[in-house]
């Protein structure tokens, strides 16, 4: 007997499905392991009237702890074709529900450059183009090609989406905050060379010892990323609280260069834009890496001041007044009001 593409899941529970290990339970919770499963489960809540939230990897969602009040679809097609062109690129077809830290490596070991930078983080793939994932001086917006969407208001499969019409910006795309789009599967261009792409971020050309601009192996540069983000809490290990959390909680503030706090450090984002480091910004407002939220069940990381943490026994409440004190401190001390980075489910900050 076949095994249905649509799972009814045994648990409602949503933490578990998250990163953070926070939020509350969904009224119906199901699994969707093709892209036609995706669609034909988003098209029976949406027939059903009931609210719908479309999760992923859970790594940049912030559920409320009063749950979902319908129903849930965890998107769990995976995969990944190569097509080599005839100029020696490469096309790579990713369904969306493809660990998106394991894509990464598979290319890697394949010999395929261009993607290493963004290693190590986590989540699905579906929502990398939705928040234009970036790291290291690489964005998925340097390498979409398109992207397979369903549109919940038409009920029409939309395929191969060009990337020019997503509005794809620092951290945002048109699918960000929306929730009638889902996307089934997305396509990347690589130069189907096994060097990486140029190495941007000082930082890590500090660590692979090149200047800036230069082309190593893959390999190495995955390495050297993983041995950054793992440095500072940001690769998923269950053992270890500091990992706990939706990565950057808020987003390097960009700003007009007059606007920028003296002594910041900054970066050109655009003609008279600065953009600021938010972990630079808390810091010099007097919080430390470890700083504790309530009853020291969530907290800063101890690695880095951008993540806020679940310690084990903490709930979305307490991130979320964990994160309050935090935007109103800086607000006071640099007249700067940082946003947050995941996706706010059911709750607000």
């Amino acid at each position: 007997m076949p095994v249905p593409d649509v799972l009814p899941l045994p648990t409602q529970r949503l933490a578990p499905l998250t990163t953070l290990r926070l939020g509350g339970p969904a009224r119906r919770l199901v699994e969707a392991t093709s892209a036609d499963a995706v669609v034909e489960a988003v098209r029976a809540a949406d027939a059903s009237g009931e609210p719908l939230l479309v999760l992923g990897g859970g790594s940049n969602v912030v559920i409320a702890d009063d749950g979902w009040p319908g129903t849930v679809v965890h998107v769990a097609n995976s995969g990944y074709e190569v097509h080599r062109r005839p100029d020696g690129s490469v096309l790579l077809t990713v369904e969306a529900g493809a660990d998106w830290d394991g894509v990464v490596a598979a290319c890697v070991a394949e010999g395929l450059g261009g993607l290493e930078c963004l290693s190590g983080i986590p989540g699905r793939t579906g929502a990398t183009p939705v928040q234009n994932v970036g790291a290291y001086g690489v964005e998925v917006a340097d390498l979409l090609v398109d992207v397979d969407l369903y549109d919940r208001r038409t009920g029409v499969v939309r395929p191969g989406v060009p990337a020019a019409e997503l509005g794809l910006g620092y951290r945002t795309s048109v699918l960000k905050g929306r929730d009638d789009a889902v996307v089934l599967r997305v396509r990347f261009a690589l130069p189907g060379t096994g060097a990486s792409a140029p190495v941007r971020y000082p930082e890590l050309a500090r660590v692979l010892g090149v200047e800036p601009g230069a082309q190593v192996p893959a390999a190495a540069a995955r390495e050297a990323v993983l041995g950054l983000r793992g440095g500072k809490g940001m690769v998923l290990d269950a053992a270890d609280h500091d990992t706990w959390s939706a990565g950057s909680f808020f987003t390097n503030p960009v700003l007009p260069e007059g606007e920028a706090p003296v002594g910041a450090p900054r970066w050109p984002a655009g003609p008279g834009m600065v953009k600021v480091p938010a972990a630079w910004l808390i810091e010099q407002a007097g919080f430390r890496r470890g700083h504790p939220g309530p009853g020291g069940r969530v907290a800063l990381s101890g690695k880095h001041v951008l993540a806020l943490t679940n310690r084990g026994e903490g709930t979305t409440a307490d991130l979320l007044a964990l994160a309050r004190e935090v935007r109103e401190g800086v607000r006071a001390r640099w007249g700067v009001t940082l946003l947050p980075e995941p996706v706010l489910v059911g709750c607000g900050e």
